[in-house]
């Protein structure tokens, strides 16, 4: 009788598509990663001391820009109670001597320099107030503009940065602070743009010099 061997039956495991198609998928993915430009940043000592030091530098710059904002709003704060402050005088100053016009015409006629000198030097403190103020404006507007300049060349070179990965050129610096050559039509309107900075300046010299041949007009022309 012949002896019957057992049979092994020997299962090989059959990979279908899909399940290729994910451990594809996957080896890309793990590829892409050890090539991905942040990958070589965090393995680069140099470029990931480079990329903090510019995110640092882009934090404070985005304190200073916060602080000028702040410091401009206080500054025009000032300068609206200052128009406030001259509009209020000169309307109680234009009211009393109004009034005191009918007492005795003759005398208030006589000396209607009085009023109009008063007038004046009040009005000279209160635009030497004003324009030191709006100067003050512009200084600290001009500053906030440098500012973000120098914010947006930083920002574009640490996007270059984190795009090129270990490929950037550790000496380039970000060439911030460069200031463009003013071009004929910056100087074609330089007058207008004074005019502009100091619109507030001139309103209130405007309506100094009208009051004072108001001064006058109430006390003789009535």
């Amino acid at each position: 009788m012949a002896e019957m061997k057992d049979a092994h039956i020997v299962e090989i495991p059959v990979v279908d598509e899909e399940q290729q198609s994910k451990l594809m998928s996957a080896m890309d993915a793990s590829t892409a990663i050890q090539n991905h430009p942040l990958t070589e940043i965090s393995n680069s000592p140099g470029h990931l001391l480079l990329l903090k030091l510019w995110q640092r530098e882009e934090e404070l710059f985005c304190r200073r820009a916060a602080v000028k904002e702040s410091r401009m709003d206080s500054v025009k704060r000032e300068i609206f109670q200052l128009c406030c402050f001259f509009l209020v005088f000169h309307g109680f100053f234009l009211t009393m001597l109004f009034t005191s016009s009918f007492n005795d015409k003759d005398n208030t006629c006589k000396k209607w320099w009085v009023p109009c000198l008063m007038s004046g030097s009040v009005s000279l403190v209160f635009v030497f107030l004003v324009q030191v103020n709006v100067c003050r404006y512009w200084k600290v507007w001009g500053q906030l503009q440098r500012e973000r300049n120098d914010n947006r060349v930083l920002t574009r070179c640490i996007q270059e940065l984190r795009m090129k990965g270990a490929s950037f050129d550790l000496s380039k610096e970000p060439q911030c602070g460069k200031r463009l050559k003013s071009s004929s039509v910056q100087i074609k309107w330089k007058r207008l743009t004074w005019c502009s900075h100091n619109l507030i300046t001139i309103c209130i010299i405007c309506l100094a010099g009208l009051v004072l041949p108001a001064c006058k007009f109430i006390l003789c022309g009535f």
